[in-house]
């Protein structure tokens, strides 16, 4: 093995190591990224070696048959998102360019002296902070706030709107306390407003009924890597037309004018494929997969509460994703529970928040007390979680918060 490889495959610590030798630690932060499914592998690994060809090269037959699978790629996935047009399924790096080519594109292309954009105060950064940049740009961005378990008031929504208002964007599903907003009050609101509805369904692509049309969902943002399908690849779904105008976004990035001139770059063939079919996966075993993780999450809870009476759940009781659990421990600040766990993977928060050493601004909005917020943990069950894991995770979890807190 090469030195650089040797480098990359050692353990991050030698106290991990020691800690858990020759064990990976229970995985249960399936909010931040999932494993590739095996079935998603087997479609993705010939278009790496033998059906290696560039999209973009029309003049042979690799060409050809690499843009074949991407074009039936793009009609699966207008299919499970309810839309049925290809045309409308952009490809992405991910989540995170599709929030900010449907945010900052929209804008750019609405031609609007003081454009008006409204959010919600819990939405994940790749939200906020393409709104951020649009204030600085000019623009005016309302940030609604929710109520304490974690829900959005459409009423707060319509009154927010105004002649100005060119986008509205509503998280479908939150990634830290899975709370599920009501989209199709919120499409409807927007439907009689001729106001574009854009939605970040990273976490809900998969894991709840996702129809664009029943929604009134104009542009969702979709990544591979939450739903058991490879890191670094995603979608914009753009509907054409809205109140009989055509819909319009300005480029993030140019050269070479793919997808419609949107979104320039060679496409990554293999992982295109990997993406149509994990959501295609995660579609046909939705239902049952949802049901399974309701029960492993109860049974988790009960094992917790067990051990941890006094523990408080973050976010709505039922209205959340099955597979997650967002609880506050108290007198177990997470950081030092987490630290004494290196045989359990699992989180304060958003993944793509971790670098910044603040509270977590989703548990904030909710209005808790900032000592509750200090010792709030999420755990992430996924479609490889056992009831073995989940009794394990509940005696560790348990064990370490009842020392912490001095019980």
């Amino acid at each position: 093995m090469r030195p650089v490889l040797r480098r990359l495959t050692r353990p991050r610590s030698s106290a991990l190591a020691n800690a858990i030798p020759g064990k990976r630690p229970i995985y249960l932060d399936h909010h931040a990224t999932t494993p590739v499914d095996p079935r998603v592998m087997e479609v993705m690994a010939p278009l790496f070696t033998e059906d290696f060809g560039n999209a973009a090269s029309h003049t042979h037959a690799h060409g050809w048959r690499a843009e074949a699978v991407v074009e039936l790629a793009r009609e699966e996935l207008a299919e499970l998102l309810g839309s049925g047009e290809p045309r409308e399924i952009v490809f992405t790096s991910g989540a995170t360019e599709s929030n900010n080519l449907a945010l900052l594109g929209a804008v750019a292309a609405s031609g609007r002296e003081r454009p008006h954009v409204i959010t919600v105060a819990t939405e994940h950064p790749a939200v906020l902070d393409p709104c951020t940049e649009l204030e600085r740009r000019g623009a005016r961005v309302t940030r609604l706030p929710v109520d304490g378990e974690g829900l959005l008031d459409p009423e707060a929504l319509a009154a927010a709107l105004d002649d100005d208002t060119v986008i509205v964007s509503v998280m479908a599903a939150n990634n830290e306390i899975g709370v599920l907003q009501p989209l199709a009050e919120i499409g409807a609101l927007c439907a009689e407003r001729g106001v574009l509805l854009h939605s970040d369904a990273a976490q809900a692509a998969g894991k709840i009924p996702l129809d664009v049309d029943a929604l009134g969902l104009d542009l969702v943002s979709v990544s591979a890597h939450k739903l058991y399908g490879p890191k670094g690849v995603g979608l914009l779904f753009m509907r054409r037309r809205k109140a009989g105008r055509r819909i319009q976004l300005a480029p993030l990035q140019f050269g070479g004018g793919h997808e419609q001139g949107l979104r320039s770059g060679t496409l990554p063939v293999p992982l295109i494929a990997g993406l149509a079919r994990a959501l295609a996966l995660a579609t046909a075993e939705r239902d049952e997969e949802a049901a399974r993780l309701a029960k492993l999450r109860e049974r988790l809870l009960s094992g917790l509460r067990a051990r941890v009476p006094q523990l408080e759940i973050n976010g709505h009781p039922t209205r959340r994703l099955a597979g997650n659990l967002n609880v506050a421990l108290p007198g177990a600040r997470a950081d030092a529970l987490i630290a004494a766990l290196p045989d359990l993977s699992f989180s304060t928060g958003s993944a793509c928040s971790s670098a910044r050493p603040e509270p977590s601004h989703v548990l904030i909005a909710l209005g808790l007390e900032p000592e509750r917020v200090a010792c709030s943990v999420r755990i992430g069950l996924g479609r490889f979680t056992t009831e073995q894991e989940v009794d394990r995770a509940a005696e560790r979890i348990g064990e370490e918060a009842r020392a912490l807190c001095g019980a």
